[in-house]
């Protein structure tokens, strides 16, 4: 019980941390998905609210002040004063004045007097989609501060006194980004700790109750099992057909009544058992005690008994040897059978002719009792496929049983007929005839019927007939009732419907 107990733990365990693994898993990554997707919604949402802003620039600063001195040469103290105010508003704005190619012109972040700085560029196809989408659709840009990096931007065409190409505002500078980067990092680790800790949490509950749920068959199961195991073999799970575990519920229910099926089976065997040694042992002693009292007599006698006398105590200890004989050699056969030494060495052959021969083998001792031996074959009765020996078995014990249970003057008929591709064979007696109670152990070894208390026999003759039969793949039927006789029918496979 302990070491199932420890078993039943350790799935349940196994099963617990396997769940809490794949959903601190799926936790994790929902959590780190939604910090980036939250981060670019954030992203999205500041380029949507600021999509016009380097439009309304050049509607607002360019109508009355041109960006270009009269020379060609960029105004620069406009663009400081635009860069002024860009960032009292929001300070992650950085304005680039670029030509039609990208290139930068101008810029107040830059440092242009700086010789060895290369001269930036910005590539200009997101710029024409955003301005041919009229910035109705979130795209990142260059970062002229950063070449690796990229970024939401605001951006409009101009074309004034002959100069044309773009405004373009970046919204989150490069300062803003790595602020942002740092404090999102910040953000990403206190989130993620308190996020993983309810998960945690939510998790054991969620799971502990889920597996609970989950294993409540499971431990049905193991429950049943525990309980056959103790002895209670009527455990049984109820309804398996309805379990989560259906196969293996109904798997266990198969095996449970297969085990104690066997189980009976082996109780009822070894009372066959101990009735076939006390069956023995009295059939044995028997002829074994009426030997040795003749015997003795014989020798006690010697000289004193007639040549008659002497020749009925040799004759009743040869019948007894012959009891005695007849009874190890069925005990043989049938221990033979049973175990299925004999194999049928099946081959087709007439069955009216097997019937004539035992027909005429018998008319002998029939007639000693007046008794009629008769044979009504149907015409045109098929070939058979059987073992012959072993039909000829069947037919000497059926018909040497049914001259021990017909009195004088009395009838067996021998009876055939054929119908779906078998041949039935009956053998019908006019006897006493046995009871329904009787009829239900005539076949088993060592079952006699009591109706003729001075009949001989050990009670192994139908026993073997039947076993015989069942090697044949068929079946064989009593018929009888009380003062009607009896009749017993088995069958036979024609040879044409093999």
């Amino acid at each position: 019980m302990a070491n199932n107990k420890t078993l039943s733990n350790q799935f349940i365990k196994k099963l617990s941390l396997s769940l809490l693994a794949v959903i601190l898993l799926i936790s994790v990554i929902y959590i780190l998905l939604s910090l980036v997707f939250s981060y670019k919604f954030t992203e999205e949402t500041t380029q949507k609210l600021n999509a016009n802003i380097a439009s309304h620039l050049i509607e607002e600063k360019f109508k009355n002040v041109s960006p270009f001195l009269e020379d060609g040469s960029v105004n620069k103290p406009l663009f400081g004063e635009i860069m002024h105010e860009m960032m009292a508003v929001n300070r992650a704005i950085e304005v680039y004045l670029l030509d039609e190619e990208g290139q930068v012109l101008y810029s107040v972040v830059l440092d242009h007097t700086n010789k060895n700085e290369n001269i930036k560029k910005v590539d200009v196809k997101p710029i024409k989609e955003f301005i041919s989408k009229k910035g109705d659709v979130f795209i990142l840009g260059d970062n002229p501060r950063d070449s690796q990096q990229k970024s939401i931007f605001s951006t409009a065409h101009y074309d004034t006194n002959g100069h044309k190409g773009y405004i373009y505002i970046t919204l989150a500078s490069k300062t803003f980004q790595n602020i942002e980067k740092s404090l999102f990092s910040s953000y990403v680790i206190k989130s993620g700790i308190i996020y993983i800790i309810l998960t945690i949490l939510i998790t054991f509950i969620i799971g502990w109750l889920s597996i609970r749920f989950l294993t409540r068959n499971l431990r049905d199961i193991i429950q049943q099992v525990n309980r056959f195991k103790e002895g209670d073999f009527k455990s049984r799970i109820k309804n398996p057909e309805k379990s989560d575990l259906s196969v293996l519920a109904i798997t266990y229910n198969n095996m449970a009544d297969t085990i104690e099926q066997n189980i009976e089976e082996i109780k009822s065997v070894d009372v066959l058992r101990r009735e076939l040694i006390a069956n023995v042992s009295h059939d044995l002693r028997t002829p074994l005690a009426i030997m040795q009292g003749y015997v003795d007599t014989l020798q006690i006698k010697k000289g004193n008994l007639s040549e008659q006398q002497e020749s009925d105590y040799i004759n009743i200890i040869s019948k007894s040897i012959n009891q005695l004989t007849k009874l190890v050699s069925q005990l043989f056969e049938y221990s033979k059978l049973e175990s299925k030494q004999i194999v049928p060495q099946k081959e087709p052959f007439a069955i009216t002719d097997l019937i004539n021969d035992i027909q005429a083998k018998y008319q002998i001792i029939t007639k000693e009792k007046n008794i009629k031996l008769t044979a009504a074959i149907q015409e045109d009765t098929p070939i058979v496929f059987a073992d012959i020996s072993l039909v000829e078995r069947v037919f000497q014990n059926l018909i040497e049983n049914a001259i021990k249970f017909t009195p004088n003057n009395g009838s067996i008929d021998i009876i055939t007929n054929y119908d779906n591709n078998n041949v039935s064979v009956r053998i019908k007696d006019s006897g006493k005839g046995i009871s329904l109670e009787e009829q239900k152990n005539i076949f088993e070894r060592f079952r006699q019927s009591d109706n003729n208390q001075k009949k001989s026999g050990f009670g192994l003759g139908l026993a073997i007939v039947k076993k015989i039969i069942e090697l044949h793949g068929t079946t064989i039927n009593l018929i009888s009732k009380p003062n009607e006789g009896s009749t017993f029918e088995f069958y036979l496979p024609s040879y044409q419907s093999i």
